[in-house]
């Protein structure tokens, strides 16, 4: 089991972090979980390109996490020399949310089934969603994945996912702060990927910038480094992998935001730019 970090950013627009996305590849399947700026070329830079995913797993509704599933679709379609429907996996909303993405992309579709017969000739720019709960399981061809609540309130319904193939696990949080179902979801995986928040840097930034009281409310909502290291250490994990870096981290600051995990959590702990890949 192998997992890519595409994108380590954040809604803050940054030059060097692509927005929130990860990839896992595991029983011969590529697994996209979240869809943030700039994934496609992630993706192209991971040598996943988008004809290769086998499906999307969306931890949540927020832009941050979404913004270029567009981008996946479409790229998937034309640069396939045979397309099939693309298998979408998110919280309730995610129908509703790809539907309206679908309506906007319909100008572009019907540009590119004028210009090429083949594309007519095919299935067309096809997608599956699927809506899941937690509790709720299912199989991505030979690889497992369970569905559990995460807590990123006031955004409501979020989970997170566990992939197992193989014998080994990764589990994705996405954004979420501690709470026992995080717990549940992380005990005893190989992997375990949270978003995080430096609250040091964050306070520090806030009365420096004009949205400074829109800053700081990001504190409330998302694990803090240590908070990570600690869900990590409760439950098990053999392996923290850290992503979605708020602020974003200035190139060679990594050791920094590790000091502060390996403070509550012993085991490994990866920390790094785009297109950092562990295995399990």
């Amino acid at each position: 089991m192998k997992v890519t970090l595409l994108g380590t950013g954040s809604p803050l627009p940054s030059a060097t972090c692509a927005g929130p996305s990860t990839l896992v590849q595991a029983g011969g399947q590529n697994i996209l979980v979240d869809a943030g700026r700039a994934v496609v070329m992630r993706l192209a830079g991971a040598m996943c390109p988008p004809p290769l995913v086998s499906a999307v797993l969306l931890t949540h509704l927020h832009s941050d996490h979404i913004c270029d599933l567009n981008d996946v679709v479409t790229t998937r379609w034309v640069a396939s020399p045979a397309a099939t429907p693309l298998d979408i996996w998110g919280p309730v909303g995610t129908r509703a949310m790809v539907e309206g993405m679908i309506a906007m992309l319909a100008a572009d579709v019907s540009y590119r089934l004028d210009h090429h017969d083949d594309l007519r000739a095919g299935i067309g720019m096809a997608v599956n969603v699927v809506e899941v709960e937690p509790g709720d399981s299912f199989h991505i061809g030979e690889v497992s994945v369970s569905v559990h609540r995460t807590d990123h309130r006031p955004v409501a319904p979020t989970i997170g996912f566990r992939i197992e193939a193989g014998g080994k696990s990764a589990a994705l949080a996405g954004d979420t702060i501690p709470c026992p179902e995080l717990d549940d979801l992380c005990r005893g995986a190989d992997l375990y990927v949270q978003t995080v928040v430096r609250e040091d840097l964050v306070r520090t930034f806030a009365p420096l910038v004009p949205i400074g009281e829109r800053f700081l409310d990001i504190l409330d909502y998302h694990s803090t480094v240590q908070q990570a290291a600690q869900t990590a250490s409760r439950a098990g994990v053999g392996t923290l992998v850290l992503t979605h870096y708020v602020p974003a981290i200035q190139p060679g600051g990594e050791d920094e935001w590790r000091v502060l995990a390996a403070e509550h959590f012993s085991g490994p702990i990866v920390v790094g730019p785009d297109l950092t890949s562990v295995e399990a």
